[in-house]
């Protein structure tokens, strides 16, 4: 079995996956990765039939080491990367030998990236799953002398591959379908808060994002309001009306009013908003909303075909003179000699 190291952690780093689906009844929200797309990219481009589980990295990464040699993916949120000092490709894969130094700095854009041993992290499963559930305490963030477990690399030869990722790393338009209480709001809120920009605030974490404008987005007919079964997506209204999108580790109840949820296929778009980064959401219709939804079988077969081989300038390669360039060259005399 595969170990992968981690050396430092300059960021905030856990295990995620998918996540655990079903457990509402019992207090449980589903968890896993803030953005999903990239753990389906990494699948697809390491060739893994299912999605691995990989590390998550809020705002910046860290230093690793692997025990035996093994491809791993680069998704998500572009970060500097290099490979013994040399320089790594983002959304891309790259094979990594026992005794080199996998170094991951801070984000050029977006807000999470992730790394994905080929064999994924194999670390304690709980309810399906290997996320760590920070809000709750289910596992831990990652610090530096932890050793995970990764199943071995079943294709560690297999050509370095690169990736055309869906454009979701610096804000833009997120699709919004109403939800149980958008009907609270009135015509002339519901048309203001459409025609706003928003700014992702400092203040967010794994269960939810706060977003910033001048304008404020109160119901008059939210009082009282019982306590209902939310999840990811919801764009909830404080008190004070200041939209919140809730994320993977949100409550599983919550009695603020909701004007709409975050499609699914849009969620990445607000998980990887940087502080100051623009949102403008858009209304759409309950049909329209249902034709955008993929399942994760969908989504990676989708994923698979934007992947290609990574074609490296010669110049990038340090062990250049280790491979065989050229093959079938003869001294030109064979036909003359036969």
């Amino acid at each position: 079995m595969t170990v992968l190291e981690v050396l430092r952690a300059d960021g905030l780093l856990s295990v995620q996956d998918m996540g655990r689906p079903g457990h509402l009844a019992q207090g449980l929200s589903r968890g896993g990765a803030m953005d999903r797309l990239a753990l389906i990219e990494a699948a697809a481009l390491l060739g893994a039939p299912d999605v691995l589980a990989g590390i998550e990295m809020a705002a910046a990464g860290g230093m690793f080491a692997v025990s035996r040699p093994t491809r791993i993916a680069l998704t998500g949120a572009p970060m500097a990367a290099t490979l013994d000092g040399a320089p790594l490709r983002w959304h891309a894969t790259h094979p990594v030998q026992p005794g080199q130094s996998l170094r991951i700095g801070g984000v050029q854009a977006g807000l999470h990236g992730y790394l994905t041993p080929a064999g994924g992290l194999a670390t304690p499963c709980w309810l399906g799953s290997r996320a760590a559930h920070l809000a709750i305490g289910i596992g831990a963030a990652l610090a530096a002398g932890d050793r995970l477990d990764c199943g071995d690399d079943p294709a560690p030869d297999a050509p370095a591959r690169v990736i055309d990722p869906v454009a979701r790393f610096a804000g833009g338009r997120v699709r919004v379908v109403d939800g149980p209480q958008t009907g609270l709001f009135d015509q002339a809120v519901l048309a203001r808060f459409y025609a706003t920009g928003f700014t992702r605030a400092p203040r967010g974490n794994r269960q939810g994002v706060q977003l910033q404008a001048e304008a404020r987005f109160a119901s008059d007919h939210a009082a009282g309001l019982a306590s209902d079964v939310i999840g990811p997506g919801d764009l909830q209204m404080t008190g004070d009306g200041v939209p919140v999108v809730l994320m993977a580790e949100c409550q599983t109840m919550g009695g603020y009013p909701r004007i709409g949820r975050v499609t699914a296929a849009d969620l990445p778009i607000v998980a990887q908003a940087a502080p100051g980064v623009t949102l403008r959401f858009c209304r759409i219709s309950q049909d329209a909303a249902d034709a955008l939804r993929r399942d994760d079988a969908t989504l990676l077969r989708e994923a698979a075909g934007r992947c290609r081989n990574l074609i490296r300038a010669p110049s990038t390669i340090p062990d250049l003179l280790s491979y065989q360039l050229v093959g079938g060259v003869t001294a030109g005399r064979e036909l003359e000699e036969g």
